[in-house]
């Protein structure tokens, strides 16, 4: 059976009801735009939200940003718990905790994932303009009729939109219906890291059994773990370990191998779990992946934003943040050319593409960093010199950690920044020890 909505060449189409999607749609609305989102999932305020593969989120300047022009933020802030920095736990048990920045406003802000879908979506709703559907599953794009077609409940749903938004993640389905063919690139790379999410639960009274208001991480060379804090005192624990070897998530399987993996690892987190066993059990193991493609629009019809575009790794806590970025810039494009949606599309993708692009590599980067160089005497003295001349020059130096997550500077600037002032520092080194070889040799020569 095959159902045709009513006519909607007024309305745009977003297939994803995520957090792009459903931040998109806001926007959208509030441009006056009649929008349509398709989510195959059923509604996530249902309590049917699929669970235990989302990895919790650390909200930033630029994801601060794309809410703040919803007029959302002062609603999303409460749901956040500050992380002002990094507390490294060493094997021995002992603990240093690394600030993120100079100063006390440079923090992230820990959140639920579904609660701020939940958030999105609810506002979305209560828009006239929007109206959601969920439990479509996208089939099919016609672009030369440019109909999508749905399955809904057995049966067909033909949709007719002015225009579409693919913001349907990692594994988009409208990303190749779009560019069928068509001259485009995919790259799809996975990590040979997969990851689990585990629970650490709040003492009796609510309070933290670690610190609260920080990112844990326990690096190790063959595994990791990331922590992120929740409002009830709990933190949800993000163990990333290789798929396949010797103490893999493969050979991790009974209750003995998993004793024998954190009797190895993690000894100090075996008093803060005591329900490892059944909590490993019960949560699956996930897939790491980055994915770039060209190009991320279809004449005037379709557009890609979010994961479906440009997935990274979550090394750098950025996916949520540039997705948010992704739909700030797509309303910023259509708003610089309101006659000509073929041209903002072009100019988004331009704006954005080589930025994605480089973000994906300083998520690789991160990878390494967090697993190994966190403990690093270099990399902590590095860092020191890092926040001593941020401190000194506040406006002309800036940590490339500083220009990711607290400014909205674009990822390639930064990265190219960030280079120009690791040349200086290495010059002012080589200087500083060649003129102290010099000192030395003329002081023995005097002697």
């Amino acid at each position: 059976m095959t159902h045709s909505q009513p006519a909607a060449r007024d309305r745009v189409a977003i297939v994803g009801g995520g957090l792009a999607g459903s931040l998109l749609a806001l926007a959208l609305a509030q441009r006056g735009v009649g929008v349509d989102v398709y989510e195959r999932r059923p509604d996530p305020r249902d309590g049917r939200a699929e669970g235990g593969r989302s990895i919790n989120l650390g909200l930033s300047k630029r994801g601060i940003q794309a809410l703040t022009e919803v007029g959302l933020i002062d609603e999303v802030m409460p749901l956040t718990v500050t992380m002002s920095g990094r507390v490294i736990h060493a094997p021995d048990g002992s603990t240093r905790f690394q600030p993120y920045g100079k100063d006390g406003g440079e923090v992230l802000h820990s959140i639920d994932r579904n609660e701020l879908n939940r958030l999105l979506l609810d506002h979305a709703q209560r828009h006239p303009q929007v109206r959601l559907h969920f439990e479509h599953r996208l089939n099919r794009i016609d672009k030369a009729t440019r109909e999508l077609e749905f399955e809904h409940g057995g049966a067909r749903v033909i949709a007719r939109p002015a225009w579409v938004v693919g913001a349907d993640g990692a594994f988009s389905r409208t990303r190749p219906q779009m560019q069928r063919g068509e001259r485009a690139d995919y790259h799809q790379e996975y990590l040979e890291w997969g990851y689990k999410e585990l629970s650490l639960s709040p003492k009796p009274d609510g309070g933290s059994r670690i610190e609260l208001e920080a990112l844990h991480v326990w690096p190790r060379v063959h595994g990791f773990f990331v922590s992120h804090p929740n409002r009830d005192g709990s933190h949800t624990l993000t163990l990333f370990l290789p798929h396949q070897g010797p103490d893999s998530f493969d050979s991790t399987r009974t209750p003995e191998q998993i004793r024998a993996l954190f009797d190895k690892y993690f000894p100090d987190l075996i008093p803060l779990l005591p329900n490892l066993v059944e909590d490993w059990a019960s949560h699956p193991t996930g897939s790491l992946i980055t994915t770039r493609t060209a190009p991320w629009s279809a004449d005037d019809w379709i557009v890609l934003v979010g994961d479906a575009c440009h997935a990274v790794y979550p090394f750098y806590g950025q996916g949520m943040n540039s997705a948010f970025e992704d739909c700030s810039a797509l309303m910023a494009a259509l708003h610089a050319h309101p006659r000509d949606r073929r041209a903002a599309f072009i100019a988004y993708e331009a704006a954005r593409r080589p930025h994605t692009d480089t973000l994906a590599e300083l998520s690789k980067a991160n990878f390494v960093e967090l697993k190994q160089k966190v403990q690093s005497f270099w990399f902590l003295a590095r860092k020191r010199i890092d926040v001593t001349l941020n401190r000194l020059l506040p406006r002309t130096w800036l940590p490339l950690y500083t220009m990711i997550a607290h400014t909205t500077m674009p990822y390639g600037d930064a990265l190219a920044r960030s280079r120009r002032q690791e040349k200086i520092v290495l010059g002012a080194v080589s200087a500083t020890a060649l003129a102290a070889f010099g000192a030395g040799a003329w002081l023995l020569r005097a002697l």
